[in-house]
């Protein structure tokens, strides 16, 4: 018989942090939640940060997820906006982390990749593929949870493949790992 395995994957962000579980029993996967946690009406960002890391502990002790897949942040032109996300990430994963649980992190292309098979896929197209894959009844307004979702369906589908994020050892070894983003 197959172990069972639970994944939860997370889309951190400071304005609405979605995620998504799931239940995996050997090569097949079933949807057990998806939600969002708003922050928009909150102004201090480290009251953000604390029902973040709060929220990321009450998921992962109600539903003791094996693994968590959490979306990378990406690379934008706002120097701010993407330390805000890293921070968001960096919280939820502590709160992975003091449970022990495995944290694999991967880049929006890739978990688009991995749902759409094309890696530029809208938000709306991943949701709908996993709505399909999952046979979700309906999908939500915000489409956070379904980004949340996604890594944990991305996470399945790597499991037993070795993944390489990116790691650079500085400043010189980012720009050159990343000359297609010079101007």
């Amino acid at each position: 018989m197959s172990k069972e395995k639970i994944i939860m994957g997370i889309d951190p962000g400071t304005t609405i942090m979605g995620f998504g579980i799931i239940r995996v029993v050997g090569a097949n996967m079933s949807f057990i939640q998806m939600n969002e946690l708003l922050l928009k009406k909150y102004d201090d960002p480290f009251t953000k940060l604390k029902l973040i890391y709060d929220r990321t502990i009450e998921l992962i002790d109600t539903y003791h997820p094996d693994e968590i897949a959490i979306e990378a942040p990406f690379f934008g032109k706002n120097v701010q906006s993407m330390l805000k996300l890293g921070r968001a990430q960096g919280v939820a994963m502590a709160a992975g982390l003091s449970r022990q649980i495995p944290i694999t992190e991967y880049f929006p292309k890739k978990i688009k990749m991995a749902i759409t098979g094309n890696g530029n896929a809208s938000k709306e197209q991943v949701a709908k593929m996993l709505q399909q894959l999952l046979q979700l009844q309906s999908l939500p307004k915000n489409l956070d949870s379904t980004d949340g979702l996604a890594a944990a369906v991305c996470h399945f589908y790597n499991q037993g493949r070795a993944t390489k994020t990116k790691s650079y050892t500085g400043w010189a070894a980012f720009v050159k790992q990343n000359e297609d983003r010079l101007k």
